[in-house]
């Protein structure tokens, strides 16, 4: 079992930053890669981005290469999510999701993780 627990949303106006942060407890070890998505209200859940544990590798929806970086603290067990220049756009529930299936291809889709965090609301005002 791997916990995740997300913090770190809230109200920003655009072109605001905010960071996201995923802790993740229990079975760390066996944690392949941690991605990042969220949920717009009356939207499918959608892929934001992804790194492997070892953050060796990344990968990025395209809506927020340039903007977005997502890295990791393994002494912390914790997944990042730096967002900058945010747009109204951006407004959704995000979760944080591990999957612990070693990939040729980085996961970008939700079914391919494991584990979910309860998910942390970022709203952004234009």
């Amino acid at each position: 079992q791997v916990q995740l627990v997300e913090s770190g949303g809230g109200l920003v106006q655009a072109g605001g930053s905010l960071r996201l942060a995923c802790a993740a407890s229990g079975r760390t070890f066996s944690i392949y890669a941690m991605g990042w998505f969220r949920q717009a209200r009356g939207k499918d859940r959608e892929f934001v981005a992804t790194i492997t544990w070892s953050g060796a590798r990344t990968a990025y929806a395209d809506s927020v290469k340039g903007r977005f970086t997502i890295s990791r603290d393994n002494a912390k067990n914790t997944v990042y999510l730096q967002m900058n220049s945010l747009k109204p756009e951006d407004t959704a529930v995000y979760y944080c999701a591990a999957d612990l299936h070693t990939r040729v291809v980085l996961p970008t889709t939700p079914g391919t993780y494991d584990y979910w965090g309860q998910g942390t609301q970022v709203t952004v005002s234009s």
